[in-house]
């Protein structure tokens, strides 16, 4: 898959990038991209909720009447469910959503979405950005050069390594999120309308692996 670098005033630097097939242009499974965004959502729960049972909300434990004798149903004590301040029955209690996936699923997923964005040519490669001071309307500016509407849509910047100055220019855009390469995970750039690759990030996925050594 080539792609033209476009400088950050939106023109064509006259440079193109070819990205590898095996991540670009494979048939996105949409199980596995479903199963890891199912993932994440569930990691963002807290899973602090918690009611009290009947041994933990206040009253007397004593037995409100005889058990037999009186014309009326059995009753235990105060605490009792069926009664108003009582304590809940089977309630929510503090647990993990966590799900576990394996790392071949994981990484096919993040394939198969970054495969289907760039089948709606919906990844931009961009010339490294370099800020001199954050400032959010020079960020702005450059996104709306790039013909990215951010009042509409989302985008996601995908940077080689942190870099302060944009983060701190992009992150008060709302619909704007930024993530370095390592990071990018496949909800993030579901969740996107366009995802823009910085120069330098897009080339980490044209380099060979380095060979391994063994003593």
């Amino acid at each position: 898959m080539q792609l033209d670098i476009l400088n950050i005033e939106g023109k064509k630097t006259g440079r193109t990038i070819e990205l590898p097939e095996e991540i670009f242009g494979v048939e996105p499974n949409n199980h596995v991209i479903y199963l890891a965004v199912k993932q994440y959502l569930a990691a963002q729960r807290q899973g602090t909720h918690k009611v009290k049972t009947r041994a933990e909300v206040k009253g007397a434990s004593r037995k409100l009447h005889k058990q037999k004798g009186t014309g009326g149903s059995r009753k235990g004590n105060i605490r009792n469910p069926l009664y108003k301040g009582g304590g809940t029955i089977f309630g929510p209690k503090p647990h993990a959503y966590d799900i576990k996936l394996n790392r071949k699923v994981k990484d096919l997923a993040k394939i198969s979405a970054l495969s289907a964005k760039a089948k709606e040519n919906s990844i931009i490669i961009v010339e490294d950005i370099n800020l001199d001071t954050p400032k959010t309307k020079t960020f702005e500016s450059i996104l709306g050069k790039l013909n990215i509407n951010v009042a509409g849509k989302k985008t996601l910047v995908v940077l080689p390594e942190y870099n302060d100055n944009v983060y701190l220019s992009l992150r008060n855009i709302p619909t704007v999120d930024g993530t370095v390469l390592s990071d990018v995970n496949t909800y993030e750039i579901m969740n996107s309308n366009y995802v823009i690759f910085t120069e330098s990030a897009a080339k980490i996925f044209t380099e060979e692996p380095a060979d391994v050594v063994e003593a």
